[in-house]
């Protein structure tokens, strides 16, 4: 009886300290990360009007994204164990941070999205640790065991983070088929301790996302899912050319410019990006008049950024912008001469 009781304060113990490390980065950003501005006064011009405040808020999610796309930049060429998992966990709330700074210029963060980002944090933080502790000790010892030439399932495993990555980019992540990818290591593994070891390992975790985001994707069901299309204002397009394009419904005249509808998300930055070199000048969106995104350089630090972010596997940097809709157009046409390369506009 004293042996389990032992056992059980050992444990208990641990989960104490685990819950501390995941509360900690949540108590310092609601205590540290408080910004002094207030927002100024707007007069929307679309039909619609999104809180101004989730042009930065939606990139703690995006971060979780950017960090599947490094891990899967490194292990295309490497070894899980070369990925730095705990930067990745510091960029997170060091970006949440600054962003919960700036935020104080453009209105107050709802308790809903507040709510959202320190859940996804605490669960990304979660998943790092854990995939780190294991990959920094069994994965590197299979590794050791394997020798310097990568297995068929190195490969299998570095192809599907590389599709996880490419899929995240436009779709939720729980609506990927983790199973398949469970079922594929499964079918390719040689007798080989390496290939064994990834096809336990990578398997478990596999099956592990899809029950949590079968729960996930239920949950979502019942609350309704976001919506997939913006409205906004622009000058400088002409209708016709507008209403060619697949997914863009020209609403009509209002002061200003023309308002249409668009898609969302990563298909949106491509369209701004191509509208601004074609002249185009942006003057609303969703009702708002800031808007950020990022781009990527070569230098560690950018004028103006919010936050410069290091690219793991990339070797290079990404960094954060807060501008005004009606400059945005400007600043994107003027990326390229500044040595950036667009990556992501972040709507509302």
């Amino acid at each position: 009886m004293r042996v389990l009781a032992r056992i059980l304060t050992r444990i208990l113990q641990l989960v104490l300290i685990l819950a501390v490390i995941l509360a900690a980065p949540v108590i310092y950003v609601e205590t540290m990360c408080r910004g002094e501005g207030s927002p100024a006064p707007a007069t929307p011009l679309s039909g619609e009007t999104r809180p101004e405040i989730r042009t930065l808020l939606t990139y703690p999610e995006w971060h979780i994204v950017h960090a599947y796309d490094d891990y899967a930049e490194v292990i295309r060429d490497g070894d899980p164990h070369d990925y730095g998992f705990i930067p990745a966990i510091f960029g997170y709330w060091q970006s949440l941070c600054t962003l919960t700074e700036e935020s104080a210029d453009l209105g107050e963060i709802d308790s809903s999205t507040r709510q959202l980002v320190h859940v996804i944090g605490v669960s990304f933080t979660f998943e790092m640790m854990m995939k780190g502790a294991y990959e920094e000790t069994i994965g590197r010892l299979a590794t050791i065991i394997r020798g310097p030439d990568p297995t068929p399932l190195d490969a299998v495993s570095a192809q599907q983070a590389a599709d996880y990555a490419a899929f995240l980019q436009q779709v939720p992540w729980y609506r990927y088929d983790f199973r398949a990818d469970a079922a594929e290591l499964d079918a390719e593994a040689t007798e080989a301790f390496r290939d064994r070891e990834r096809a336990i390992a990578l398997g478990l975790e596999h099956r592990a996302r899809a029950g949590y985001a079968d729960l996930i994707a239920q949950a979502v069901a019942a609350t309704g899912f976001d919506d997939l299309t913006l409205q906004m204002v622009l000058t400088g397009l002409d209708e016709a050319r507008l209403e060619a394009i697949d997914g863009v419904t020209v609403l009509g005249d209002v002061e200003g410019g023309m308002e249409i509808e668009t898609p969302r998300y990563r298909e949106l930055t491509g369209l701004l990006a191509d509208w601004a070199d074609q002249g185009a000048n942006f003057v609303d969106m969703a009702g708002n008049d800031q808007i950020m995104f990022t781009a990527i350089s070569d230098e560690r630090s950018q004028p103006g950024a919010l936050a410069d972010l290091p690219r793991q596997g990339y070797g290079d940097t990404r960094h954060l912008f807060l501008v005004p809709v009606t400059e945005l157009a400007e600043a994107l046409r003027g990326l390229e001469g500044r040595g950036l390369r667009l990556e992501h506009i972040h709507d509302y």
